[in-house]
């Protein structure tokens, strides 16, 4: 997947985490992904965003891998000029996404259709409570979450100690890990 080459920054700390995630998904055919949390880039100036690669742009890069695989992108975030900013970012593969303007709790309560790849990154691991709505992110959505779905979580030291408990008891299989992100598969493909 040539098109990963272009996101492989020093500064992007979460590549290698995408990188392995999306060959996997790509290895089994997987094409809904499911994001909650855009990439918001960082403000320059007051009206200006640009890339952020510490926060691992991943809005942008699943939605490149969207496009190139035929499949869609389904991103949530709860704050209008989040959602603006991410589709500045993303503006060549817009018929490839589908944004939401809600608490992502709700929205993957209420989303109709089967997740092949879960990223949870809402909600900033140093606030109060993000343990606890990434874990309620997880339940859900896991009735949507297939025998061959992958769910990437964010921000792994500050706000996914329930959600790994959690999954683990459910048998999933951490197939991938860095100090950043953990990669879940509900099989042991």
């Amino acid at each position: 997947m040539e098109f990963l080459k272009k996101y492989k920054n020093k500064k992007n700390i979460r590549f290698s985490s995408f990188e392995f995630t999306l060959l996997e998904a790509k290895k089994r055919n997987l094409k809904e992904i499911v994001e909650t949390g855009v990439a918001r880039g960082k403000k320059k100036f007051f009206f200006f965003r640009k890339i952020n690669w510490k926060d691992g742009m991943s809005t942008l890069i699943f939605s490149d891998f969207a496009n190139l695989q035929n499949g869609h992108l389904h991103t949530c975030d709860i704050d209008k000029n989040n959602i603006s900013a991410a589709k500045k970012f993303c503006k060549y593969n817009i018929k490839n996404i589908t944004f939401y303007i809600d608490n992502s709790v709700n929205f993957l309560k209420n989303f109709k259709s089967n997740i092949d790849v879960l990223y949870l990154d809402s909600l900033d691991g140093n606030l109060e409570g993000a343990n606890e709505h990434q874990l309620n992110e997880i339940k859900a959505a896991e009735n949507k979450i297939h025998d061959n779905s992958l769910v990437l979580l964010d921000d792994k030291l500050s706000k996914c100690e329930h959600s790994i408990k959690y999954l683990k008891q459910k048998n999933y299989k951490v197939l991938f890990e860095t100090d950043q992100q953990i990669l879940f598969s509900k099989t042991n493909k």
